[in-house]
């Protein structure tokens, strides 16, 4: 799995991590999301189709006895499943899941999370507290965060004007 630690932070990370000296840009660590769908890398593609739909998520963990062994997410099943005739019964999940997800910390910022979404065109990263597994992050969490923090600015300035 890629780790996001030792990668530099773009010219958008750097500008939010700046603005933030104001204390208004928030960690991810309230949007992670602990209770996450995980299925067995032999399982089938069908199988974590119908796991996805049951719990209403559009990926799942994947993992072996050994631990976490990758990703599975809904644009895996369009990419390389459906869109490729190949039948979600008869494919396994190990072949054709996401082995290397991003990584990312608690503490790190939408910001951050939104760029290294973008640089690796993913929707998904996975969270670890060293080398704990603690949760899962998504684009549409990010975003909630990324209001939340406007909100947060906006009745910053609304409280200055008004005073």
């Amino acid at each position: 799995m890629k780790d996001s630690t030792a990668e530099p932070m773009s010219r958008s990370t750097a500008a939010w991590e700046e603005y933030n000296e104001g204390g208004i840009i928030m960690t991810i660590a309230s949007k992670i999301v602990r209770r996450v769908a995980t299925i067995d890398e032999n399982k089938s593609v069908l199988d974590a189709a119908k796991l996805m739909t049951e719990e209403f998520i559009g990926s799942v963990v994947v993992t072996n006895s050994s631990g976490i062994r990758g990703l599975f997410t809904e644009r895996e099943l369009m990419m390389n499943v459906v869109g490729r005739g190949k039948d979600p019964e008869k494919v396994q999940i190990k072949d054709v899941m996401t082995t290397d997800p991003i990584k990312v910390q608690p503490n790190d910022t939408a910001g951050r999370c939104l760029d290294l979404m973008k640089e690796h065109r993913c929707r998904h990263l996975l969270v670890f507290e060293g080398d704990e597994f603690v949760g899962i992050v998504s684009l549409r969490d990010m975003v909630v965060l990324m209001i939340d923090e406007k909100e947060e600015l906006i009745g910053q300035l609304q409280r200055y004007i008004s005073s």
